[in-house]
This record gives C-alpha cells, structure tokens and sequence, in this order.
C-alpha cells in the first residue's frame, strides 16, 4: 500500500476542495489553521468573544462543541452575533453520542464534525462476535440514523468532517477490528460511503489519537486505503493530536504526530490542541506549517530507494548492541577524549540514549549530578560516531563492510532536509548499525513558543551547538 508519492521528497497530497463557509480546504487552497473554544456554549457572550479572539491570532476555522440539542439551538445566536460584528470566520460545531443536536446544529453552522464510534453505534462494552448478518444489520442501522444529518448538509451545501478517536471505536468496530489504526480508518470508512451513496462530498477526514505513533499509523493506513478506493476517493484531511497538554511536552507532541504527516505530505487542515487559552495554539500551528513550506522549497536530489520499515506499524529497527564511552560519576574528568571511563550499551534492546556536544557538556557539567531525568549520557566526541553523507555510495559501502557494528549519523553540512537525510540514510545502511537521530537547527528553523512573552516554552532551541539525538531509533516518530 502506498501512502505519499516519495517518502524522500515532499510532495503535498492531491485533493478536491471542501468549502467550510468562505474558506477552501484542500486543493490548491493553503494548510488551514484550527482551533477550538472552551467556553460553555450555552455562554453566548463568552463563545463570541472567544471565537473573535480566534480569528485575530490567525485562525482561519473555529470549532464549537454541542453535546445537547439546547447547546446545538444556542450556535444560532453565537453565530448570528458573530457576523453582526464583522466577523465572518466559518463555525464548525463539534457533535458526540447526539445525532438530534447534529440536525439541530446543521441549522446554524458552516459545518458538522461527527464521531462514528458513538454517532449512531454505541460502545456498551458488550463482548461479542457478530456474524456477517449482524454486522450488515448493525451498518443498515446506522444509514438510517445518519443519511437525515447528510441529506441536510447537502441540502444547506455546508462541510463535515468524519473524525474518528482512537479510544472511541464502537463495539461492532472492536470487535472486527480492534482498537486499531485499522478500525479507525474502517469506521470512517464505513460513514463515508454512506455519504457518497447520497451524492455528499463536501467532508473531509480525521484520525485523532493521543498517542502520535498511533495518529500517525492511521492517517497514513487511510490515505493508503483512499488512494485503493480510487482517484474519486480524494478527500482532504484535518491533522490533530488529540489532548496534546501544555507547554514543552504538548509542543513537541503535535510536532511528531503533526509534522511527520505534513512531511509525508498529508493534511489540508491542522489544531494543534493545547491545554491552555486557545490563542496559544495558533503561532505552534503555523510554525509547523511554516516549516514545512521552506522543506518543500528546498529540495535536493536523493537515489531512488525502498523505505526500510513498515510506516503503518511501529516496531523498532533491529540494529546490534554496542558501548561507547559514557558520561560517568566524575563528570569532568570521563569527558575527556583520552579517558574512556565508564561504557555504555546502544543498539539493540537497550534504551534511547542521550548525547550532547562537549561544547555544551562543559556549561553542565558542574551540576550532571544534579539533573536527573535530564542527565545526558554520551558525549558526542568521545563516541566515535561516523558522519556521512547518505548519498555517498562509497561511504555507504566501507561502513556495510565493517564487520563490527558502527555508531552512524547524517554529517551537519549535508544539504537535504532532515528527515528526507535519515530516511535515506536508514534506507542504505545495513540494519545492524545503530544511527544517532540529530537536528543542528540554524537561526531561521523552527522555534515554537506560546507567544512573545514567554520565550522559554519552544521546542526546539536555535543554538547551533545544540544538539538534539536519540541514538538507535529511526522510526520512533516521522522517521
């Protein structure tokens, strides 16, 4: 199954447009900005002031939730005030376990996101095996309750969005499936053709979890089952990582769930969700975004090769256990280059290890006994780690006839984006070489922060000394 045109080169996801009120997704339109507020929706002053909040920072489509029919009634005065002040950004209204308040707000609103796991199926936690019959009973059941909200939509010409939740399958779907990247793509599936049976396809699609490795298995398994279905199949995509948190933790969430698919060219449309006020999440979206624009105008040639490592599953990469020097109990003095001091095992079944520039070990390194969790352990001179070019075929060849496995990782100057150079660079090696994962971020790369007064919740850090590895992992996240 292929999910994306070249895993090397960024290629942006061909589809159909979707209009949400006054705004395009997908096509030729740009990647969307979303966010949500948090607000009681029965607040009608608050959800106004709110959503116009929203729409300054830049974003481009507000959601709103309505999980009763009365919270579904009150989207029409909230909406109603808010184009009586100027402003005209599209209402999504966000509908669970309520097919009534979907109706109600499809009144109101530029578009209806729904659930499959708990729209018209229910999760009774009831074990059971349906047979063929059953299940076919259980899908006519569901036609029935759903076609009304898409006749409406149609009729109105407002958008959809079919969003499934990893935790949030139904009994029919976990029973077949599981609670499963699979299952979440044939949920959404399955609310799709009956919306294409109808003659609607003014929706658009999701796959949120919180877990960025299982997002990540299951837009990519889904772009693969529509690019199967056919070229009609084309629908855009909303990219989310659901209950991301705050702070540094929820940043560097969104960016391995986000920024992996938008590498691979997927998502017409992007919430980075943080528990925080709203406004915060717009800058971290469109700096993800941004990033992923200057990617794709900096392209460079790379061979033509095959990935080493299924992108619809996690399972780590088999390289051997070796030890290199480490950062031991006298701090300073096992830094030095002619000390090996204590070792260290990567590779293999061992943890993620962690490595820093001696450079950057000598500011800490009166206090590495204090860090605790953030203690590295290697020091990247001492660690006989090779730097190559990974479009070097000599380079290549000399380490694949090493007979002892060796430490690799993408020299600083090579000039191709960073995950094109490590996919690439895990596509030739041989398995058994472990490879230090390493960003050198130069002054104009990615800084995420909530907003100009506080500088110091970003996720990555623009000193070029700063080095940013985990050794032996290549596809923990976009990799």
């Amino acid at each position: 199954m292929n999910y994306c045109i070249d895993p090397l080169r960024y290629h942006r996801r061909a589809t159909r447009e979707v209009k949400v009120g006054n705004v395009g997704i997908g096509g030729d339109n740009p990647i969307r900005v979303q966010s949500m507020i948090t607000c009681d929706t029965m607040d009608t002053e608050a959800s106004i002031q709110q959503t116009i909040e929203l729409a300054d920072a830049g974003c481009e489509i507000v959601r709103i939730t309505a999980p009763t029919v009365k919270d579904a009634r009150n989207l029409e005065h909230i909406v109603k005030g808010l184009r009586e002040r100027g402003c005209n950004v599209p209402i999504v209204a966000d509908i669970h376990f309520k097919p009534e308040a979907a109706m109600e707000a499809a009144k109101w609103v530029d578009k209806v996101r729904i659930n499959p796991g708990n729209y018209a199926d229910s999760k009774k936690f009831v074990i059971r095996e349906y047979t063929d019959e059953q299940y076919a009973a259980e899908l006519a059941r569901i036609r029935e309750r759903f076609s009304p909200l898409v006749n409406l939509c149609k009729k109105r010409g407002i958008a959809m969005r079919i969003g499934t939740n990893h935790g949030s399958l139904s009994d029919r779907i976990m029973n077949r499936y599981g609670d499963t990247p699979l299952g979440m793509v044939e949920s959404a599936l399955e609310f799709a053709r009956i919306a294409r049976d109808l003659d609607y396809h003014d929706f658009v699609f999701s796959m949120k979890a919180s877990n960025p490795k299982i997002m990540i298995a299951a837009y990519r398994l889904l772009v693969a089952r529509l690019n199967e279905l056919g070229p009609d199949w084309n629908y855009p995509l909303h990219l989310g990582v659901t209950e991301a948190g705050e702070g540094e933790d929820a940043r560097i969430k969104s960016a391995i769930g986000i920024g992996s698919l938008l590498a691979d060219g997927i998502g017409d449309t992007v919430r980075v969700s943080l528990t925080e006020d709203s406004p915060h999440e717009i800058p971290v979206a469109k700096a993800l975004i941004e990033n992923i624009q200057k990617t794709s105008n900096a392209q460079r040639s790379t061979p033509n090769v095959q990935l080493s490592f299924d992108p619809f599953s996690y399972q780590r990469r088999g390289t051997e256990t070796i030890a290199v020097a480490r950062i031991g109990p006298s701090a300073v003095a096992s830094a030095e280059a002619d000390d090996p001091g204590p070792r260290i095992k990567l590779g293999g079944a061992e943890l993620i290890r962690v490595v820093v520039r001696r450079s950057n070990f000598d500011k800490i390194a009166h206090k590495i006994d204090r860090m605790g969790d953030y203690r590295p352990e290697i020091v990247y001179e001492n660690a006989h780690i090779v730097e190559i070019d990974p479009r070097d075929d000599s380079a290549i060849a000399k380490i694949n006839a090493e007979q002892s496995a060796q430490f690799v990782t993408v020299r600083d100057d090579v000039d191709l984006p960073v995950i094109a150079a490590f996919r690439l660079l895990a596509s030739r090696l041989q398995a058994r070489h472990p490879i230090l994962l390493k960003d050198v971020l130069k002054n104009d790369e990615i800084r995420m922060t909530n907003d100009e007064t506080n500088p110091n919740d970003r996720i990555t850090k623009g000193d070029s000394d700063f080095v940013i590895p985990s050794s032996l992992d290549i596809r923990h996240s976009s990799f």
